[in-house]
C-alpha cells in the first residue's frame, strides 16, 4: 500500500480490506473517498471502495463499489468475502476480460 496516500487507521474497516487486497497483489491507496484499488498495468481494472451504512441492514457498515453496489458487511466475519468480491469485480472491469467477450 502507498503510505503517502494516507495511513490506514486500525479502527477503520477499510484498513484490513486494504491489507488483504494489497497482499493479493492489487495496488491499494487510501483516499478521502475510500480505497482506490487497481490491477497494476490495467487502467480499466480499478475502482474506489467505500464504507458506509446500509439502511436495509439496520444501518450496519458495508463496503460499496463506486457505482453503489453493496459488497459485504464491513466486519471481520465478512472480510474474506469482501476481498474476493473486489478481486472478481476488478477482473470483470479488466480491459482483457472485455476483449475476450
Amino acid at each position: 500500500m502507498d503510505e503517502r496516500a494516507g495511513a490506514l487507521d486500525s479502527c477503520d474497516p477499510l484498513a484490513p480490506l486494504g491489507t488483504q487486497l494489497s497482499v493479493r497483489g492489487l495496488v491499494v491507496e487510501r483516499g478521502a473517498d475510500g480505497l482506490h484499488v487497481a490491477v497494476k498495468g490495467d487502467p480499466d481494472a480499478c475502482d474506489t471502495i467505500a464504507c458506509r451504512p446500509r439502511p436495509e441492514d439496520g444501518g450496519r457498515p458495508w463496503f460499496w463499489t463506486s457505482s453503489g453496489e453493496p459488497i459485504a458487511e464491513a466486519d471481520d466475519e465478512h472480510m474474506d468475502d469482501a476481498a474476493l468480491y473486489v478481486l472478481v469485480h476488478l477482473a470483470e472491469r479488466s480491459g482483457d476480460a472485455r476483449a475476450e467477450r
